[in-house]
């Protein structure tokens, strides 16, 4: 009876724990105070001083407040100076929420040659129109729809702007597919060594272009729709979430499928979906 009574305390303690850590994390960031507060795993009570093998990196994307307002110079009148940094510090606090919809495009002609002639076969378009009407029901606020430029990824994105005719659209050649960087486990099969360095770099990049948390200036959420490819995808979703990104190759999407990254205004990153394609009849599904 006093061990089950124990276990019962010992539970409700570390839930209580639990919720006024969560509690302390929105409170931070409700009141944009993540600049003085990055909330730490390690030395909670309940975690029972459990210290993580990787913690998270708040400033993942170099835009936190104290990185991008210069600091007070050692002068005379540093308590001034103190006090107009304070305040950029606080200017520069942003309270938007960055939603980026990932997804890839349908099924295509992989029988072709080359780039021009890889177009969506018919599922793959029919595909693509179930991906717009999904979008289209999920009644986003779209500000932008940014397209791979390769034949499949825009013809996806073509289908899909239909149900938004009123939405800019852009094409990029950062979000090409390509091999982002060499799986672990390593596939036997597949070896595009002399790729990596160049898709790699490229991909990187297309990661450090639409991955960040809201600047200042932005008051109000967005939400930016990117057409492009499977190994993108994986690999940018792995940088975000700071998991390895050799782990990329560990998950498949399906054609036309719907990931969704939330980026907070502390650097806080979540998926809300990952892959999803539920909203296809089963016959409709395809990877390859």
């Amino acid at each position: 009876m006093y061990s089950r009574s124990l276990k019962v305390i010992c539970g409700i303690s570390a839930g209580v724990a639990s919720v006024v850590y969560v509690q302390k994390v929105r409170s931070a960031e409700k009141t944009n105070n993540f600049t003085g507060f990055i909330p730490e795993t390690s030395n909670e009570s309940w975690t029972s001083n459990y210290v993580p093998s990787v913690k998270w990196d708040y400033n993942w994307d170099r835009r936190l407040p104290k990185s991008v307002v210069k600091p007070p110079s050692k002068k005379k009148d540093a308590n001034v100076d103190d006090e107009v940094y304070q305040q950029k510090l606080a200017e520069a606090k942003p309270t938007a929420t960055r939603h980026l919809i990932l997804i890839r495009h349908g099924q295509y002609n992989m029988d072709a040659e080359d780039d021009k002639n890889r177009t969506l076969t018919l599922k793959g378009r029919e595909q693509a129109n179930m991906t717009g009407l999904r979008l289209k029901d999920m009644n986003l606020p779209i500000n932008v729809i940014h397209n791979s430029t390769m034949t499949r990824a825009i013809e996806t994105a073509d289908i899909i702007t239909k149900h938004f005719p009123d939405v800019p659209r852009t094409s990029c050649d950062l979000l090409r597919e390509g091999a982002p960087i060499p799986p672990e486990p390593a596939v036997l099969h597949w070896k595009p060594e002399a790729t990596f360095l160049q898709d790699g770099a490229r991909i990187e990049a297309a990661f450090y272009k639409y991955f960040y948390r809201a600047s200042a200036d932005q008051t109000t959420d967005s939400v930016d729709v990117l057409v492009c490819h499977a190994n993108v995808i994986r690999y940018v979703v792995c940088r975000a979430l700071q998991l390895p990104p050799e782990a990329w190759l560990r998950f498949s999407l399906n054609h036309g499928s719907i990931s969704w990254v939330c980026i907070r205004p502390s650097g806080r990153v979540s998926v809300r979906m990952l892959g999803n394609s539920g909203f296809m009849p089963y016959d409709m599904v395809s990877v390859t």
